[in-house]
């Protein structure tokens, strides 16, 4: 459900805007006018692009839309009305962003990061590190039915343990958001996993069973790679790790204890709290523990010398709205121990902004519906169809810049289309998560891949080509189109299934 994830609010009433005139090349110049300028944008800057050159490049993205728009004759009004509907539905995510930079800064603070990479970095070593990611983020996925949950909390302390142990961290990352999207994939607390039924035409449970088909050997061969790539890599943090350890120890209270605010952040979550509410109750716990396990931290943070209301008072709103850090003399746990707070999260909610111009403006002229009808129009046979609704869902992940619309919109184009091949409705649910859901967090602008690679601090680049699980399942899903395994038949009995 929406209130299990920490994304989006799901728009009930999400559209697509029609334009009759608008045919598919018109439809793909602001595409390829996108593409192009963010290649070169990223060729010229690298890993600063994010800095605002691609946020800008996707307002030119838009401003090419826009022309092909008034070509069109489609009124600049229409065009503003859409982009105030993707940007309103993006307000529940801007939030969460927000929320979730003040929870990392009384998380670094009152020693609850520092801890638990303390103790992580006693249990984990480099070798089964990465398949222990994939691990432990699934079951925490699946509990809270939230990707951005799991990164927000267990993912930004293994990130840190994985720097310590000197792993690298767009491997890390990776292995973070495999383990992530499978279980927000398939918990039925999740609003994508709803979602793609409601849209499809069938329901909750027969969609999750049929899905396990696809995503089980997905992420099977998702751990094995990561296994195997453990006793490849070549680490040489683990060296260190003893002097590590006591750095931390002398930095920071170390106390069990402080690992009652994630445990209570994660209950609140599995209990349905909606998130804004328990990530706020996560920021202010971790303000509490701050002054209770750590207060000469929060004194100096707060500019004086010793603990007292004012300098208690600035030392837990500095934390949350702007970087801190803890002194250490270990240069290995400097980057570690620094959060940017609220502030840190301006950046991605730029780019999400900028997407959401880019996105409107396409539903807006009417690109979006041509470019999927014409995909629609490119297959007649069963694996065509499965094809095109995956070559659908990855377009509008990268157009559309929104997960939601890579789920709802194909939903509504294919669902009959899937019933008139006499297909069951659970075929087009799947392939929607196989193909949406996971796809979304690897394309930069995408909110769900601003939102990854803002939290976890591993540019989407990095961390693509090593989240196996999330480009791995489109093709599993075409795997089984193509060999007809557990295509099931509208006029199948369920045993047949």
């Amino acid at each position: 459900m929406e209130s299990q994830d920490i994304k989006p609010r799901v728009p009930q009433d999400e559209h697509i805007v029609e334009n009759r005139e608008l045919n598919i090349w018109e439809a793909l110049i602001p595409v390829f006018a996108l593409i192009g300028m963010l290649a070169y944008n990223v060729y010229t800057y690298g890993g600063d692009a994010l800095s605002g050159s691609n946020q800008f490049v996707l307002l030119m993205g838009g401003a090419v839309a826009a022309i092909v728009g008034f070509f069109n004759k489609v009124s600049f009004a229409q065009m503003m009305e859409e982009v105030a509907e993707n940007i309103k539905s993006t307000g529940g995510a801007i939030l969460i962003l927000l929320m979730v930079g003040a929870l990392a800064g009384t998380w670094l603070i009152s020693g609850i990061i520092p801890t638990m990479i303390y103790y992580g970095l006693q249990v984990l070593n480099p070798t089964i590190f990465l398949a222990a990611c994939v691990i432990i983020c699934a079951i925490i996925s699946v509990a809270t039915g939230s990707s951005w949950t799991t990164s927000a909390t267990v993912g930004i302390a293994l990130i840190g343990i994985a720097d310590a142990l000197g792993v690298p961290l767009g491997m890390t990352a990776g292995a973070v958001l495999s383990g992530a999207y499978f279980g927000d994939k398939i918990s039925p607390m999740s609003d994508t996993t709803n979602l793609a039924p409601a849209m499809a035409g069938t329901d909750l449970f027969t969609h999750i069973r049929y899905m396990l088909y696809t995503t089980t050997p997905s992420i099977i061969i998702t751990l094995l790679f990561f296994i195997i790539l453990g006793f490849s890599i070549d680490t040489s943090g683990s060296a260190a790790t003893p002097e590590i350890l006591a750095s931390v120890k002398s930095a920071i209270n170390v106390s069990p204890w402080l690992f009652v605010v994630p445990i209570i952040v994660i209950v609140l979550i599995v209990k349905k709290t909606p998130p804004l509410i328990a990530l706020l109750v996560g920021t202010l716990l971790g303000g509490v523990a701050a002054l209770i396990f750590q207060p000469g931290i929060v004194a100096r943070i707060g500019g004086g010398d010793a603990l007292n209301f004012t300098t208690g008072y600035k030392g837990i709103m500095n934390a949350i709205t702007v970087s801190t850090s803890i002194p250490t003399d270990n240069e290995a746990l400097q980057g570690l121990f620094t959060a940017g707070g609220m502030s840190k999260m301006m950046g991605t909610i730029w780019l999400i902004l900028c997407a959401m111009v880019f996105g409107g403006i396409m539903d807006g002229i009417g690109a979006l519906t041509t470019i999927s009808k014409a995909l629609l129009k490119l297959f007649h046979t069963t694996f065509g169809l499965f094809a095109s609704t995956v070559a659908s869902c990855l377009a509008l992940n990268i157009t559309a810049s929104d997960q939601y619309l890579a789920i709802v919109v194909p939903g509504k184009m294919y669902a009959k289309a899937f019933k008139e091949k006499g297909l069951a409705p659970e075929n087009l649910s799947r392939t929607l998560e196989d193909s949406g859901t996971v796809t979304s967090v690897l394309v930069p602008w995408n909110t769900c891949g601003a939102y990854q690679s803002g939290v976890l601090g591993v540019d989407t680049l990095h961390y693509a080509g090593y989240a196996v699980f999330n480009y791995i399942s489109p093709f599993m899903t075409l795997l089984f189109a193509a060999f007809r395994i557990k295509i099931k038949q509208l006029t199948q009995t369920k045993k047949d299934s």
